[in-house]
């Protein structure tokens, strides 16, 4: 959420870069700064009441002593009606103050002046391209048929267990899951990312520190009679443990990873390019976020992208970065950087990892803060990236790796898998 200092100061500054994101933030800022305008107006009459309350209470124990006994009575209803009007007040501005909230977080965040213009992922910039040309074999087969023809994902299974969108994992499909979670994590760690495993439900304020509520419900599975959502990505959960919490001013960096099931609606999803495992509504990923000073936050974010490069490099995959325009942005990103690795067999490009910083969009939400050299309390800035998310991965993985008869694993993953080929 956007600040209100950040509002006033340079209301046409934010409105300037809102518009970057397609957003027309000028009649949402102008009602901003106007309720914010009442809340002052409304905290300067209720100040002025209370010391006003004050004076009168002193004053009617003074007439008592002298026995001005009308006088004190007077001073009485006085008090009595100073106490009504404070009371209208407190609920003309709790009122206000939830009419300030409900505009403020209709605002995304400012998107950082390196993100490109553009209105969709046609109009991304890309900044990176790296790894090797796929050798295919004549007649390549697409995943969703190299699953069935080694038996290693049953899409249909997964259709009569639950529905479309949730594959069931066999043989040596499962355990390169198990080999890919693992080999993730284990990167990350040895990169200093501590590992956590969070609850894959969360409640709505956990929703709401990061961006997801209001903004996403309808890409939320909600479990209405315990008010909880399933987590769309570990980034929710894992950015919730910092919630509400002031950090010392020596904590930083705060690197945490951690890998969960992620669960999207996907509402209207349909056509070829959601085929297979290029659009599920149950899958596996390992997140990372941190936590840093405003300062470091963009050291940060070029770090998480060379690590996430490094990953994709190990696995010998053709992948390029690209840097997102502002209308394909987030509703809470600064700046996202997307990973693609190229799918040969489909010849399309697949997504496999965001990483974005968000600055101190969400540490507002959170309460996220820490205290500075001086004392001062100052917020938070937050990141996160998918290190990686694994259906396109696994996806990319079975087509451009097949050969004649088989599949090859990639040399850093048989450690994990224990097997050097699928057939």
């Amino acid at each position: 959420m956007l600040t209100l200092k950040v509002l006033r100061d340079n209301p046409e500054k934010v409105i300037e870069r809102l518009a970057v994101k397609n957003f027309d933030a000028r009649e949402i800022v102008e009602k901003v700064i106007s309720l914010d305008d009442r809340r002052k107006a409304l905290q300067t009459e209720s100040d002025s009441l209370l010391s006003e309350q004050k004076k009168a209470a002193a004053a009617i124990g003074m007439l008592m002593k002298q026995g001005k006994k009308e006088e004190a009575e007077a001073a009485k209803k006085e008090v009595a009606s100073l106490k009504a009007r404070s009371t209208e007040l407190l609920a003309q501005a709790e009122e206000n103050n939830k009419e300030l909230e409900s505009q403020l977080v209709l605002l995304p965040n400012m998107p950082c002046e390196l993100v490109p213009l553009g209105k969709s992922a046609a109009d991304n910039l890309v900044v990176k391209e790296g790894g090797p040309e796929p050798d295919l074999p004549e007649n390549a087969l697409p995943h969703w048929e190299l699953a069935k023809k080694y038996d290693i994902i049953d899409f249909d299974l997964g259709v009569k267990i639950t529905g479309a969108g949730f594959p069931v994992y066999k043989g040596k499909g499962a355990k390169l899951q198990r080999a890919l979670i693992n080999y993730f994590l284990d990167r990350n760690t040895a990169a200093g990312y501590k590992e956590v495993e969070p609850p894959v439900v969360v409640n709505a304020a956990s929703g709401f520190g990061t961006g997801q509520l209001p903004d996403k419900e309808a890409q939320m599975y909600y479990v209405g009679l315990d008010d909880f959502y399933l987590v769309p990505t570990a980034e929710v959960p894992v950015t919730n443990i910092f919630r509400d919490v002031i950090l010392p001013e020596d904590a930083f960096p705060q690197k945490l990873t951690a890998y969960t099931p992620c669960f999207r609606r996907e509402a209207g999803s349909y056509g070829k390019d959601v085929r297979g495992l290029n659009r599920l509504h149950q899958f596996d990923k390992v997140e990372i976020v941190r936590v840093e000073k405003p300062e470091n936050s963009y050291a940060a974010l070029d770090e998480m992208i060379a690590h996430v490069e490094s990953l994709v490099k190990e696995l010998g995959l053709k992948y390029h970065i690209l840097r997102l325009c502002g209308g394909d942005m987030s509703f809470t990103s600064a700046i996202t950087y997307d990973f693609e690795l190229y799918s040969a067999a489909q010849g399309r490009w697949l997504e496999i990892s965001s990483v974005s910083n968000f600055e101190s969009y969400q540490a507002n939400r959170l309460h996220l803060r820490y205290k500075d050299e001086n004392g001062k309390t100052q917020l938070c800035h937050t990141l996160n990236g998918s290190s990686l998310a694994l259906p396109r991965v696994v996806a990319a993985l079975l087509e451009d790796n097949q050969k004649d008869g088989y599949i090859e694993i990639p040399e850093v993953l048989r450690p994990y898998t224990g097997f050097d080929r699928i057939d």
